[in-house]
């Protein structure tokens, strides 16, 4: 059986070995990007007819037999020739197989290199609309948790040291914020990538007379790109899709991490339900949270992903080189990976509940109001280099003495300075101190509230 012709058979005299052909192909992870070749490909021939490149007959039958491609690989009927070399060839194959010649004239005027620069816009533009979804989603959850635990009161922390007392829901609504700056940052990059390629060909555009701007219409591109030379090695959008799903998993490994220590036994700050945790194969008492530890490492798969592109860029000659097929599974895992983690970790948190009796007793240990015996002597005068110091004695005291700053009698506190009253057992409370943090952006009740209110108009418009 003579072997299959290649589209480039022409300018060579011997086959294709079958070693090289296995060591070339793409076709078993590019496969997911059928429907973007077809979807591109019909607007590609509906262009050339419009432009009388081909005729309307040929595009008509070109069309229909894409769509009758389509229908077959959506319903699973599809059989996937292992010697194509990658799914532009698979479909434009058997789109000749079927119609005959007129499949033939679909390559016209365009070249793989920007076929697939084509391919894997439409893909990831796509994948961005619903990786939005699940963050608007997370954001969602957040925001209704924030609303239920605007009462509870925990312990800050920075150095892994408690530090002042704030409230649940101004911790979780800082998550909030970093996945709302994730959000963005894929909006901005959709803009970015939402620009035709198709028309570049292979790196200098056609002699043919065709009109870019009917197919940008047709695929919904609100431009077109302006170099044929930077079209085709451009892969800026990939880069920067795996930043920004880079970002997303570190800070869903943030918040997981914290959740491992809160379900400690050594916090007790949060249980996460039965049906989200495993169990251990040797020891009965186990409760583990391996979904948020899989997150965890997680997120160093995805920044693979990214210096993978990164690396695969750094030292690419101009324009495209064969090199840059690597870059797609890449960009497919972290695709995979952070929907997956959006998705089970949001499922995940609705079924976590939080310990707000134990996160108030935290709360006030570790002297987290001195803060606020600090402020208290700045509001009285006291420049605040010489109350902090005053503190300082203060808690070295309250340390020597083995008692909390709560324990301490207003004589003894003035010991330590004379013009502390009655006012600063007050001034200690943890209540009081969360409430005294009354501007924008701090963890007093009502600016919580506003914030969460802030979102929640934001987020019913979606």
């Amino acid at each position: 059986m003579a072997a299959e012709k290649k589209p480039w058979a022409g300018r060579f005299a011997e086959a294709t070995a079958k070693s090289v052909e296995r060591f070339t192909s793409s076709l078993h992870y590019d496969r997911r990007l059928y429907r973007c070749d077809i979807e591109g490909s019909i607007a590609h021939a509906t262009m050339l007819a419009d432009c009388g490149i081909i005729t309307r007959r040929e595009s008509n039958a070109i069309i229909r037999g894409l769509k009758a491609i389509l229908a077959d690989m959506e319903k699973g009927k599809f059989v996937f020739d292992p010697a194509d070399e990658d799914i532009h060839m698979a479909v434009e194959k058997e789109l000749t197989r079927r119609i005959g010649e007129a499949g033939a004239k679909l390559h016209t005027a365009r070249s793989r290199n920007d076929q697939i620069a084509l391919d894997v816009r439409l893909y990831l533009r796509r994948e961005l609309d619903n990786i939005t979804v699940l963050l608007v989603s997370l954001q969602k959850r957040l925001v209704a948790m924030a609303g239920r635990e605007i009462k509870t009161v925990m312990p800050g922390y920075t150095h892994m040291q408690r530090a002042q007392p704030v409230l649940l829901a101004h911790y979780l609504m800082a998550f909030a914020e970093m996945f709302s700056r994730d959000e963005e940052r894929l909006l901005d990059c959709r803009k970015r990538l939402n620009v035709l390629p198709l028309g570049a060909v292979a790196l200098a555009g056609t002699g043919l007379p065709i009109d870019r701007r009917i197919t940008a219409r047709l695929l919904d591109f609100p431009a077109v790109s302006p170099n044929s030379m930077d079209t085709v090695a451009d892969r800026d959008y990939i880069a920067e899709f795996n930043f920004v799903a880079s970002l997303c998993m570190a800070h869903l490994s943030r918040f997981c991490e914290d959740l491992i220590l809160w379900s400690s036994d050594e916090f007790r700050f949060a249980e996460i339900a039965d049906a989200y945790t495993t169990g251990s194969s040797i020891m009965p008492q186990k409760k583990n949270p391996d979904i948020a530890e899989l997150i965890r490492g997680k997120a160093a798969r995805v920044y693979g992903d990214l210096f993978a592109i990164l690396t695969l860029l750094k030292g690419l000659p101009m324009t495209y080189n064969r090199d840059l097929q690597e870059d797609k599974e890449p960009l497919f895992d972290a695709v995979d990976t952070v929907k997956d983690c959006l998705a089970i970790f949001t499922e995940m948190l609705a079924h976590t509940r939080f310990n707000a009796e134990r996160m108030y007793s935290a709360a006030g240990g570790g002297f987290s109001t001195a803060t606020d015996v600090a402020e208290y002597l700045v509001k009285k005068g006291v420049p605040f280099r010489q109350a902090h110091e005053i503190t300082g004695g203060i808690v070295a005291y309250c340390i020597k003495s083995k008692k909390s700053l709560d324990d301490l009698t207003l004589p003894e506190f003035q010991s330590f300075y004379a013009g502390f009253d009655e006012k600063i057992s007050a001034a200690i409370k943890l209540k009081n101190s969360i409430n005294a943090r009354r501007h924008k952006g701090a963890t007093a009740p009502a600016e919580v509230r506003e914030r969460i209110r802030e979102f929640e108009k934001r987020l019913a418009e979606k």
